[in-house]
């Protein structure tokens, strides 16, 4: 269930996610949470059995493509625009029903989109955009760049996409070799900062990671690659990196939900194997990490929760997964005065759960404790910050 921006809502005696022992009475008014108390348990527990609930913040998913339908893009061009619309009103149905309440689309769809999705078909999902991907078409010099980014900033995205390396589709050998010069780089993310746009970087490792750190940008992606040393520099300047390594795993498996050729499923396989060193160079350096799942297409979204599970499995604590989800998503944002908390003040994005989500064995059995998913704000709000 979807609880739009509530007037008025109150839980007595709930658990905050992560904060073991204690119970809370939690107010909302307008959207917002508007007082957190901790209260006295109740004095006859035994006369309400299983009525225990959890709140948690909703899950920020820092990198997703909610316009993508196929993983192949010329099996999208062959769908109809009606087709494709509904479709991915789905996938924002989807990602708000498994309690991402905040979405960074990292390419694909264009903010008059979003406004139209939520509008006609009334899922407040709240999500920024990046509008389109730089590639390598785009590497033909600085006049072109120029161009580029303009017609990007005026479709009113406020993120720039770099692809700066290959990624799946590349050949193994030559996965990190950037696409663009560094002066064509350093320009990318000097103009779009100019224009108070914010840059994420695709890459997969190699010289673009120093680049990026040099630059200023705001998030590199993927980064299985990355090395210690890279790791250490990206802590020390702030730079956010958000792995996404749920997708690999799920695309190295040829009989998985994407069911991909042997090549693709082999430099998958080997992107897979290399991001739990990743994680771990960053988890030691202190880098800030936040949650992105890299999801598209039926197959997955909605089943956004795993990744909380693969970078558990690389070494990161249910805690940390859960504040890279939260309250370090939000930050990397720009947004962490008013989203991923159980704040006063702060927006009453959250997901109620009927058992401890700290306590899930695995993502499918967290997504079934979901009772409520509640949105702070409403559909008409949302389409106004666009």
């Amino acid at each position: 269930m979807i609880n739009k921006h509530p007037e008025a809502l109150a839980f007595n005696h709930i658990f905050i996610a992560g904060i073991e022992g204690k119970r809370f009475d939690i107010n909302i008014k307008d959207g917002r949470f508007s007082s957190i108390a901790e209260t006295e348990p109740p004095k006859d527990q035994s006369a309400h059995p299983g009525q225990d609930l959890w709140i948690s913040p909703g899950v920020i998913d820092l990198h997703t493509h909610l316009a993508w339908t196929d993983f192949d893009h010329e099996d999208q061009l062959k769908r109809g625009s009606h087709e494709l619309e509904v479709m991915q009103a789905e996938a924002f149905e989807a990602t708000l029903r498994t309690g991402v309440t905040t979405a960074r689309d990292a390419g694909g769809i264009l903010p008059s989109t979003v406004r139209h999705l939520v509008q006609h078909y009334k899922q407040p999902l709240r999500v920024q955009t990046s509008s389109a991907m730089l590639g390598a078409a785009d590497a033909r010099g600085l006049k072109v760049l120029e161009g580029r980014l303009a017609e990007i900033f005026d479709t009113g995205a406020g993120w720039i996409k770099i692809m700066a390396t290959g990624g799946l589709g590349a050949p193994t050998e030559k996965v990190l070799e950037p696409i663009f010069s560094e002066e064509e780089f350093s320009f990318i993310v000097r103009h779009a900062h100019a224009h108070h746009k914010k840059v994420l970087v695709h890459t997969w490792g190699g010289v673009t990671v120093d680049w990026s750190i040099a630059a200023g940008v705001e998030s590199i992606e993927h980064g299985m690659f990355l090395t210690g040393d890279q790791a250490g520099r990206l802590a020390e300047s702030g730079t956010a990196f958000v792995p996404t390594t749920s997708i690999y795993s799920i695309a190295a498996d040829p009989k998985g939900v994407l069911a991909l050729n042997p090549v693709i499923c082999d430099r998958a396989a080997r992107a897979a194997e290399a991001h739990s060193k990743a994680i771990g160079y960053a988890k030691r350096a202190g880098v800030r990490i936040g949650f992105g799942t890299d999801y598209a297409t039926p197959a997955l979204h909605g089943y956004n929760l795993q990744e909380l599970d693969t970078l558990m499995d690389y070494g990161m604590t249910r805690a940390e997964v859960w504040q890279a989800a939260t309250l370090t998503a939000a930050e990397i944002l720009g947004s962490g005065n008013e989203l991923g908390r159980i704040s006063s003040g702060y927006l009453a994005d959250a997901i109620i759960f009927n058992a401890d989500p700290y306590q899930a064995s695995n993502a499918e059995e967290l997504r079934k404790s979901i009772v409520s998913v509640i949105t702070g704000a409403e559909e008409s709000e949302l389409i106004q910050a666009q």
